[in-house]
């Protein structure tokens, strides 16, 4: 499963549309006024399943990942220290996280080094625009929620 997450331009909060290989929307995120990202994920019905909220006082950027009505975080995306290429610790399903040196591309695998979700940052548009491409459609949700916390972190730093 493929699936285009486009950053909206004009908006006061983070803002994005996702589409699948059909150019049909399935889910769009809205920023809310928080302390750090607060970012909602709902399908294109608009019944939410989650959210991505950045915790505060922390010496770099993490995030924790919630679905629709839970109170207690699924997981957690941490930025790692480091010199040469962007490094992120992912506590959820046993997945792991690499990225290249330049932090436009990654790769999501499961415990036992299975691909889960390759993520290429596309060049050469007015905003954010990254391609999914998701092998069980059912992971569609939390692949996002990685995406979409790499995204607000490097964000963050620049």
């Amino acid at each position: 499963m493929k699936l285009l997450l486009r950053q909206r331009i004009f908006s006061w909060f983070d803002s994005y549309d996702i589409y699948d290989e059909n150019d049909e929307p399935v889910f769009t995120v809205q920023g809310k006024l928080s302390w750090g990202h607060r970012l909602e994920i709902t399908d294109a019905a608009g019944n939410e399943l989650g959210r991505v909220q950045e915790e505060i006082l922390t010496f770099l950027p993490r995030f924790s990942l919630y679905l629709a009505g839970q109170e207690a975080p699924m997981g957690q995306v941490r930025k790692e220290f480091s010199f040469f290429k962007p490094v992120y610790t992912l506590d959820c399903c046993g997945w792991q996280i690499q990225g290249d040196w330049l932090g436009w591309d990654y790769e999501v695998t499961d415990g036992s080094g299975r691909l889960v979700m390759q993520l290429s940052k596309e060049l050469l548009h007015f905003s954010d625009t990254y391609v999914l491409d998701i092998q069980r459609e059912e992971d569609a949700l939390l692949c996002l929620m990685i995406v979409l916390s790499i995204d607000a972190a490097n964000c963050s730093d620049n």
